[in-house]
Formats: structure tokens, C-alpha cells, sequence
């Protein structure tokens, strides 16, 4: 029987072994519709699991996993999960650096569409005003017809969330989005995720301190495939275990 919830995810005795090692730990985490949260631990926490476990990429040995109350995530494949509505990036930016911005942009949009519709269609004006929207959005507004190859590597992450909005997601997951960036791209980045906080729920996994600090939201710490701490960042970081296992490190 599916539990009764308004959550956007819902994660409950969620456990995954490979070859006997656990990689998730009777791991439970909730997200509310519009929340935006960030999740840090060590290397090995379960933090990509996690992810995995609710793109549709592993199936979990145990557990609950729903989005909006509703769907049974460990039920579905990985398409189905994003065509409801799921959208994950990855740290390293998948634009394809031979198109334009426009060009990335466009083919995004056309993920929408029947495979048929996305070869014949013309785009209408709407389409043209969503791309031109998102891309002021993600601050790549004058970049429209660089090539993808030719932006930063601040600029790349920006495109890849605008091509992640075009499919309107509800929940977003961004893993370690201020890997490499200049100081003043992260703090660029944070203030755009802040502001999509609402629109959408969003869940970002990062080791950058100074990022999360900027994002000001809860946190949740994972550790051993579990959550060891919940809350705000000062909160957690005054916790006795998690200074042990990972920010005193």
C-alpha cells in the first residue's frame, strides 16, 4: 500500500548492496513540493545512489520511493521517471559544444515532442519565447549564438539547467554544480537556484561549503549510506559526528 503524502520525494527504508557492500543504509528523506535542499557527506555516503535510486537508474533491495505521493519510482524506468518529470544534471556539463547555444537549447525543447514532431516541426513563436526566456533566465541571454565549446565552464553548467528547465520538471537534481567554477560563478549559480526554489524542488548535492552556505536552505548530511544530520548548516555543522567523518576532515 503507497503512504499518504504531498511530498515532492519521498524516500523511506531505502537500502542497495552491491556485491554486499551498502551503498544505501534503510536510508528515509523527505523533499516538499518547492523546497530546495542540499545533501553533502563524504565520498562513498550514497549520495549518487540516492540519485540513482530515484532517476529509475538501481533499483533498490528494500524501500519507498514516491514522487508527488503518487508514483512508485521503484516501479519505473529511468524515461518514464523523467517524462513525469524528473530532470537530473550531472557535474560534468553534457552540452554538445558543436551547437550554439540556441542550437543546445532547441534540441532540449524538442525532448518534449514526439519523435516525429521534433524532425518536422517549425518552431512557433512560443517555443522561440520559451528558449529566449530560460536563457535570460540562466544569464546566457548574450551567448545565444556562441558555441557551446566556447563558454566558460560556469557558462556550460548555466546551459545545461536552462535545457533542464525546458522540459519542465518538477524536481531537479544537480550534482555538484560548483565543481570548477570561478568564485563569482558560484555565487552566481546559488543565487539561480535560489530562484527557481518554488517553481521547482530542487535537491543539490555538492562538497563545496561556502556554496551551501550561500544556497541557505536545510541540509541533510549523509554517512554510510544514511542521514546523520538534518537541518540548517549551522546546525549541522556543529554536530559532534558530522565534524568527525566529514568536515573535519
Amino acid at each position: 500500500m503507497i503512504p499518504t503524502t504531498s511530498s515532492a520525494l519521498y524516500l523511506d527504508g531505502i537500502s542497495v548492496s552491491f556485491d554486499g557492500f551498502k551503498a544505501l543504509n534503510n536510508l528515509s528523506l523527505e523533499l516538499a513540493l518547492g523546497e530546495l535542499r542540499a545533501v553533502i557527506g563524504p565520498n562513498g555516503a550514497g549520495k549518487s545512489t540516492m540519485m540513482d535510486v530515484i532517476t529509475g537508474k538501481t533499483r533498490p533491495d528494500t524501500g519507498t520511493a514516491l514522487f508527488l505521493g503518487q508514483h512508485d519510482l521503484t516501479r519505473l524506468d529511468e524515461a518514464r521517471i523523467a517524462n513525469l518529470g524528473i530532470g537530473r544534471k550531472f557535474q560534468k556539463p553534457s552540452v554538445i559544444e558543436t551547437l550554439t547555444v540556441w542550437e543546445n537549447l532547441e534540441l532540449a525543447l524538442a525532448g518534449n515532442r514526439a519523435p516525429w514532431e521534433a524532425i518536422f516541426r517549425i518552431m512557433c513563436s512560443r517555443d522561440q519565447s520559451n528558449i529566449r526566456a530560460v536563457a535570460e533566465r540562466v544569464g546566457l541571454t548574450d551567448t545565444l549564438a556562441k558555441l557551446g565549446g566556447d563558454l566558460s565552464h560556469g557558462q556550460k553548467q548555466w546551459l545545461e539547467i536552462g535545457m533542464l528547465l525546458l522540459q519542465e520538471p518538477e524536481v531537479l537534481l544537480v550534482d555538484e554544480p560548483a565543481a570548477g567554477m570561478t568564485d563569482a560563478e558560484t555565487m552566481k549559480t546559488a543565487e539561480l537556484l535560489k530562484g527557481l526554489a518554488g517553481e521547482h524542488t530542487l535537491m543539490v548535492v555538492e562538497h563545496d561549503m561556502e556554496f551551501v552556505e550561500a544556497l541557505d536552505c536545510k541540509v541533510t548530511v549523509l554517512h554510510e549510506g544514511r542521514v546523520l544530520a538534518e537541518g540548517s548548516l549551522s546546525h549541522v555543522s556543529s554536530n559532534s559526528e558530522v565534524i568527525d567523518v566529514y568536515l573535519g576532515r
